[in-house]
């Protein structure tokens, strides 16, 4: 009996032994991980690094990414924490940025917060979507081909009721200008919609209401501010300019406006209008058709729309640039000619200066 009782108590005493040993290594493993878990690998790190997580990407792939930009170092405790801590299913697509100065669990918080890096695309007022769709693609958040595409879709343009009366051909015109903040986890649709809405939370009932007292539309009005916008850059002049125009459409008399003849060969456009391009027929050159083109030519801002809506009560029926952003104003074609030959064709007149384009 004494025989059997000590070999029990040896069984006990390394059963013992194993039980402390497992657990000095588990309070070790403890320690190292959240060691690992909550301090960076290098605290005084500056550098940072942009990384795009694509839907559906594996936790070996990422972690392979944070290795490769030296984000972290120990791949397989990187694995094991978000495991340990059920992050991996909360991983959410989008861009983010990571350093070295960041620890694990901060990384692991950036991957589940779903709230990407956000690039400002501005629209300037006057600008027309073929400018915004370069800005879009040195963004990198789309290509200028997709985003031309995508404005030109009589499909997605169907889609917004804005347009339930009278669709465009194009959504020039539709893109408020505006600085918007775009990250890469939103569609191209939805970046668009976001423009578009933008414009819209401009144009309300009133804006309505004024178009019908001119016996114009949503469309006409636009179309009509974007050239204004173009013509112009001083605000005090707007109201002025849509007065000529106005004056113009009601005599039946072409509009004569050289954006609207550059917005109709944009793509062969090389910087001067020549005789052959007020000539050549389109549904944009004003100097050919005798109403308002098609659609828009730039995206207005809301002080053009305002003019379309509302010119001043005048006689004018032409202006020629004064070569400052301002223009002469006239009433007959006599008076134009003259300026013309004082504002334009004196080369005294244009030395130093450049009208807006």
């Amino acid at each position: 009996m004494e025989l059997g009782h000590r070999s029990m108590n040896r069984r006990s005493w390394k059963l013992g032994l194993s039980l402390i040993l497992f657990a000095l290594i588990g309070i070790i493993l403890s320690a190292k991980m959240i060691t690992f878990a909550f301090f960076p690998l290098r605290s005084s790190e500056t550098s940072s690094v942009v990384l795009e997580i694509r839907k559906g990407t594996l936790p070996n792939d990422i972690t392979r990414q944070f290795i490769l930009n030296k984000v972290i170092e120990d791949s397989r405790s990187f694995i094991l924490l978000g495991r340990l801590t059920r992050q991996w299913k909360n991983i959410k697509a989008g861009e983010y940025r990571f350093s070295a100065a960041m620890s694990p669990m901060d990384i692991f918080n950036v991957l589940t917060s779903g709230i990407s890096i956000a690039h400002p695309i501005t629209v300037r007022e006057g600008e027309n979507i073929y400018e915004i769709a370069d800005d879009m693609e040195k963004s990198g958040l789309t290509t200028k081909r997709e985003f031309l595409a995508l404005c030109k879709s009589k499909r997605f343009i169907a889609t917004f009721p804005l347009f339930a009366e009278s669709q465009p051909p194009t959504l020039e015109g539709f893109l408020f200008p505006d600085t918007y903040h775009f990250n890469r986890s939103q569609t191209l649709e939805e970046m668009v919609r976001t423009m578009v809405r933008t414009f819209h939370s401009h144009w309300g009932p009133q804006e309505d209401k004024d178009a019908v007292a001119l016996g114009m539309n949503l469309h006409q009005v636009i179309t009509l501010a974007s050239i204004i916008e173009k013509e112009t850059g001083a605000a005090q002049e707007r109201p002025v300019i849509s007065a000529v125009f106005h004056n113009r459409l009601k005599k039946g008399m072409k509009l004569q406006s050289d954006p609207t003849t550059i917005y109709g060969i944009w793509e062969n456009y090389d910087g001067n209008i020549h005789k052959r391009d007020l000539a050549s027929k389109n549904n944009y050159n004003t100097y050919t058709i005798n109403a308002l083109p098609i659609g828009p030519i730039s995206n207005p801002g809301k002080e053009s729309i305002q003019a379309a809506l509302h010119p001043v009560n005048s006689p004018y029926l032409y202006f020629v640039s004064h070569n400052d952003g301002t223009h002469q104003f006239s009433t007959n074609i006599n008076d134009h000619n003259q300026a013309v030959k004082k504002y334009q064709l004196d080369p005294r007149a244009r030395s130093g200066k450049s009208a807006r384009n």
